[in-house]
């Protein structure tokens, strides 16, 4: 899988890459794995802005993933990979001996055809979903579940992958892609292998007309702002913001500022953070 260039026939996509869909063996969706789901450009309820810069973008249906896998010991085979407009991961669509179908996320490796299996005894290959407990130590990991029978939660992005570095008791410690060392129960549930689309991080977007596709509206500096408008705003030509650090237009701490709350309940479960 690789990153795909364009021959610079106009400033857009001089710098514009794309990724490889040639990967893709599948269009068109599944319609029954597909719901609809509605824009909310940012506004809650009464219609006002909580989060800013959203907005627009094309249309997009959602498409159903399984993320608890619970159907153990059937066997189900991809019958095909697709996109998915809803996140960096490419998708496949797996159809069980029973005849139904679902959707997961595509780990690495694997292709049309290949046969997947969840649960306690099953073999150590991607795409096959077993309990924590089960998997040996070192096995590279993803979409593991916080909490056992909630779904996978964690480890879901494109390129993305853990690894399972101990096991004692009750608990598991799990190393995260951030590099944090975590204690997840051994019953909860991982996928074998890390998910595909790795080089996703490597896409150049190119130029603004694209981010407005995904539904992202325009940002402006506070330092070329006027100071009524914003707290780093004002000065003559460029100037720093004139303050001891960043902060939001509302005066509140950013760009590093810690935001985790210290006694949170599920802080002990940290066993080394992401900061070392």
């Amino acid at each position: 899988m690789a990153v795909k260039s364009f021959n610079p026939t106009s400033p857009a996509v001089r710098q514009m890459t794309v990724t490889d869909y040639s990967v893709l063996t599948k269009k068109a969706p599944e319609k029954s794995l597909l719901k609809t789901g509605k824009k909310h450009a940012g506004r809650n309820s009464y219609g006002r802005i909580t989060v800013r810069h959203q907005g627009g973008g094309n249309r997009k249906h959602i498409r159903v993933i399984d993320w608890k896998r619970t159907k153990d010991d059937v066997p189900a085979t991809v019958k095909a990979i697709e996109y998915d407009p809803n996140r960096t991961a490419f998708i496949a669509l797996i159809q069980y001996v029973d005849g139904s179908k679902s959707y997961i996320l595509a780990p690495n490796g694997i292709k049309v055809g290949h046969k997947i299996l969840s649960g306690e005894n099953v073999d150590i290959l991607p795409g096959n979903v077993l309990p924590i407990s089960s998997i040996p130590v070192g096995t590279v990991i993803c979409c593991i579940e916080l909490k056992p029978g909630k779904g996978a939660q964690m480890v879901r992005t494109a390129g993305s992958s853990a690894q399972l570095m101990a096991k004692e008791g009750d608990y598991a410690q799990v190393r995260l892609p951030s590099g944090e060392v975590r204690m997840v129960s051994v019953k909860c549930r991982a996928m074998i292998g890390e998910i595909g689309n790795a080089e996703h991080e490597n896409v150049n977007i190119g130029k603004a007309g694209r981010k407005r596709h995904m539904g992202v509206r325009p940002a402006v500096r506070g330092v070329v702002m006027n100071p009524n408008d914003h707290p780093h705003g004002g000065g003559e030509g460029k100037s720093p913001i004139g303050l001891p650090g960043p902060v939001t237009p509302w005066g509140v701490p950013t760009l590093g500022k810690k935001t985790r709350n210290k006694k949170k309940q599920s802080g002990k479960y940290i066993v080394k953070s992401r900061k070392g």
